[in-house]
């Protein structure tokens, strides 16, 4: 399979397209945030 053919979402914190990765491929319907510095943002937003 092609990277272009590769499942992609974007994410809320950011706005960036993120395509999937191996190491999400059991739970990639879980999957909100492309790196763990927007998933710690998000909760700065949060709190803010």
């Amino acid at each position: 399979m092609r990277k272009s053919e590769l499942p992609s979402k974007v994410c809320p914190v950011c706005q960036r397209p993120f395509v999937w990765r191996k190491k999400w491929q059991k739970n990639w319907p879980d999957v909100k945030y492309c790196s763990r510095r927007c998933s710690s943002a998000r909760n700065r937003q949060q709190q803010a």
